[in-house]
């Protein structure tokens, strides 16, 4: 009898985050991709890291300081993964900095040079110097530090130069000073079309005009990272805004977890800097490029060199939405599942601003965690409650990076008279759940959408997200109920045809696996998430693969299970999909349930499961069904933009072996493009079996 509880049966949350990162990062070093597709990796790959320090590094160092002994099935203790971190990235620091320099140089003969100050000529050092003078000298702060100016506090992402400076009068005196450069300012200055050159550069240039009466020795760039994380003590919050926007404000001051130092930063400087701010050694990372890697999104967006990255994709409104039906009236019809970015976002936003102006709404029910910063959706939202409909909105507050922008949100819906929901007391609201309730021939009729994405149509273009559309009575039913959960006081909280976490969905997922584990070989699992960590349903999943059901995971980001066990998970294969879109759905397909198939916004982590409010869906219409089980399959089946994992941890790109190459991005633009020509020219009916038949011919 295997023992499951074996540590050496599950891969380390941290490290496994970190591998996917890396993902990221071949992505970026892929030579088949665009040049600046490949920066873009490179900039997600930094952005991805700056958040993991913020939030996962900084959380691990407050466990040690602690000295709190928490270890998840992997038995690693805070201490042990935090050296595990370090080890990882600083050996993947050379492969960082190796591969910009390898884009940068590829991007020259293409019109996009990164230079420095150093570099350029007298014209351009001129153009320089002007812009310094007019756009950053304004702005810049000098700040010396001796025994009469104090260390400054340095903000999280704090950016800017330290300084080593000689007194012109007295040579003797040395002295050093650090200058902040304000977020306000690019981290690029372009001198013209695809000439960039790092602002640091520039201000080193002029550092003795910030200091008159000194004269520059050296100096280094840098950049800090602080504990991000925002903790709430939600009992003692009267004014859960107030406390919000006071834990906002104390982000910028949390504890230093990493410092990154450019190429000049000697042991003398880092010495210095370190006095004053006491970093652990080895999160310290000396770089020989640039800092800020996310900064390079500044040059990946120039629209002049959009042919540097891959084809942009249109999304396409298909039957039956592509009509000018009100669209109550075709969810009365039927159905209707979309798979976004290749099926467009727009009906979802035409449903809210629909649901605003139709005088036959009553009310909108709906759960914002982030909705983008000029959202049409929560601007429809405030139109009906200005126009007399009841708006009721549930704002998740605590949406980890989008509290201030949520913040504001909220407050301009309360100013248009919506009835707004702050969050529930110990729980995220990461479910995505909007209800319209509408007079119809003198009754009230309702109108559900249900998602596994956000409301926000700028990332739909970018996520592949499902969203699933019905007027059917026992589904409406249910989210009547769960609103009234969020606005109300309830301890029970069930539904009866959705699932609602806490309570309710980690144990349907596990009867889930249980029923396909009874079943041994004839048991079949497709479970496609961004993460999956929780350690019970991770041990039934290696119950089931012991009694034979074959299961396929398609795992973009952390998994902690170990596939290809002898005698434990020989039947599990896992995949990651890296590619041109950023895989975000959650659905699930179990063979031998009466209902098959689900949509959740739920992850399987302990935190999903058990301390955020999320929703599980069974998709029951026929025609919905097949077209999610064919996508699950479609994607198995990827040999382009897919990792395999492996039992030792590591992920191997698979390599196609025959003349058939998948690449489901791709794939999935063309179908939805075969089907948007179709509906010119042909019934609804032929295109649902076109759609049906291209999916059976590719598979």
């Amino acid at each position: 009898m295997i023992n499951l509880k074996n540590p050496s049966l599950y891969n380390n949350r941290e490290i496994s985050w970190l591998q996917f990162n890396t993902r990221v990062l071949k992505q970026a070093q892929d030579e088949s991709l665009p040049l600046l597709e490949r920066l873009k990796f490179l900039a997600i790959y930094g952005t991805n890291l700056d958040e993991f320090y913020m939030i996962r590094v900084a959380g691990l160092k407050k466990l040690f300081a602690a000295g709190i002994i928490v270890s998840s099935a992997d038995k690693l203790t805070p201490l042990e993964q935090l050296r595990e971190i370090r080890k990882y990235l600083h050996q993947e620091q050379q492969v960082v900095e190796h591969c910009l320099s390898g884009i940068l140089k590829k991007l020259e003969p293409e019109g996009i040079r990164v230079k420095y100050y150093q570099d350029l000529n007298q014209h351009e050092k001129n153009r320089l110097n002007k812009y310094f003078n007019e756009n950053i000298y304004p702005v810049i702060i000098p700040i010396a530090v001796d025994a009469t100016h104090p260390f400054p506090h340095l903000n999280n992402l704090s950016f800017g130069l330290i300084v080593k400076l000689r007194d012109s009068d007295n040579t003797t005196i040395e002295r050093f000073g650090i200058v902040r450069v304000p977020r306000v300012l690019e981290r690029f200055i372009e001198i013209d079309n695809g000439t960039y050159v790092p602002i640091g550069s520039v201000v080193a240039q002029h550092i003795e005009d910030l200091f008159p009466g000194y004269s520059l020795i050296k100096y280094a760039a840098f950049r800090v990272t602080r504990n991000a994380d925002i903790e709430i003590e939600e009992e003692e919050a009267d004014d859960f805004l107030e406390i919000l926007e006071e834990g906002l404000k104390l982000r910028r001051k949390g504890a230093m977890v990493r410092l990154e130092v450019g190429i000049n930063g000697d042991d003398e400087i880092v010495n210095f800097f370190n006095r004053h701010t006491n970093v652990y050694q080895d999160d310290i990372y000396r770089f020989h490029t640039f800092l800020n890697l996310s900064s390079l999104w500044q040059i990946v967006s120039n629209k002049n060199f959009a042919h540097l990255l891959s084809a942009p994709y249109k999304p396409k409104t298909l039957p039956p939405l592509d009509n000018n039906e009100n669209i109550f009236s075709t969810l009365e019809k039927e159905d209707v599942l979309l798979y976004h970015p290749y099926e467009s976002f727009d009906p979802v936003v035409k449903l809210i601003q629909e649901a605003a102006k139709d005088p036959d709404v009553v009310s909108i029910k709906m759960t914002l965690y982030r909705s983008g910063t000029d959202s049409p959706i929560v601007k429809s939202l405030m139109s009906a409650s200005e126009s007399g409909k009841q708006v009721t909105v549930m704002v998740e507050l605590k949406a980890r990076f989008d509290e201030e922008n949520n913040l504001i949100w909220a407050k301009a819906l309360e100013k248009a008279g919506a009835h707004v929901i702050y969050g529930i007391k110990g729980f995220k609201v990461h479910a995505k759940a909007t209800l319209i309730t509408r007079r119809k021939n003198g009754k009230l009729k309702q109108y559900a959408h249900l998602g596994t994405g956000n409301y926000n149509p700028s990332t739909s273009k970018v996520y592949t997200d499902m969203s699933y559309l019905t007027s059917k009575d026992e589904i409406t039913n249910d989210m009547t109920r769960f609103f009234h959960f969020l606005t109300g006081f309830s301890k029970k909280g069930k539904l009866n045809e959705l699932y609602m976490s806490p309570s309710q969905i980690k144990p349907k997922v596990l009867s889930l696996i249980q029923n396909e584990t009874r079943k041994k070989s004839e048991g079949r699992i497709i479970a496609k998430l961004n993460s999956l960590v929780d350690d019970d349903v991770i041990k039934a999943l290696y119950k089931a693969s012991q009694a034979g059901v074959k299961i396929d995971l398609i795992v973009r980001g952390i998994c902690c299970l170990k596939p290809g066990i002898e005698g434990v998970s020989e039947n599990i294969r896992v995949i990651s999909i890296l590619g041109k879109y950023l895989e975000h759905a959650r659905t699930f397909y179990f063979k031998n349930d009466e209902a098959g198939v689900y949509i959740s916004s739920a992850d399987w982590m302990p935190r999903n499961l058990m301390r955020r409010i999320e929703l599980l869906t069974a998709i029951k219409d026929k025609t919905a069904k097949e077209k999610i089980i064919q996508i699950l399959e479609l994607q198995c089946a990827d040999n382009t933009l897919a990792h395999e994992l492996q039992s030792d941890g590591s992920y191997k790109k698979i390599k196609s072996d025959d003349a058939k190459v998948i690449d489901n991005h791709k794939y999935l633009e063309d179908y939805a493009n075969k089907i948007a020509k179709a509906s010119t020219k042909e019934s609804a009916q032929l295109v649902k079996e076109l759609s049906s038949n291209i999916f059976k011919q590719e598979l």
